[in-house]
């Protein structure tokens, strides 16, 4: 969802890739579905580990910035980062999966975490830049 709300928010103002500590994940369904509400297309986008970045080539030293949103996240990136200038900050984001207990209230847990993310981005980053991307 990070990757996506920041790339609706800001476009092409900053290079974003999303990662986490496990890649082994199909994209959410529940996360799918509410991006979707607002424009944001996520049906073809894949979880990457920060090992399966750097295997393709991506250099964690050319970042400026890691926003982790969970602690093992946030552990995973000090440790791969300790050599490079970057900075890296958590933002505690509620984990919406396993809450609610009908599709209704799963889709309110996820919308709050989309919400939380987005709100954390404008907070951060300053008002969006995008065309149809609300404050």
């Amino acid at each position: 969802m990070a990757e996506g709300l920041m790339k609706k928010l800001y476009g092409q103002r900053a290079y974003v890739q999303s990662a986490g500590v496990h890649n082994d994940m199909e994209i959410d369904g529940f996360s799918v579905s509410v991006c979707k509400e607002l424009g944001i297309e996520l049906d073809r986008h894949r979880s990457r580990s920060f090992e399966e970045m750097q295997e393709w080539g991506d250099d964690l030293g050319q970042f400026d910035l890691i926003i982790a949103l969970s602690p093992a996240s946030q552990r995973q990136a000090l440790e791969l980062t300790r050599f490079f200038h970057m900075d890296v900050e958590y933002w505690p984001i509620l984990d919406p999966t396993g809450l609610g207990e009908t599709r209704e209230a799963k889709l309110s847990a996820y919308r709050q975490a989309r919400d939380m993310i987005r709100e954390r981005m404008i907070a951060r980053f300053g008002a969006p830049t995008e065309p149809g991307a609300q404050a």
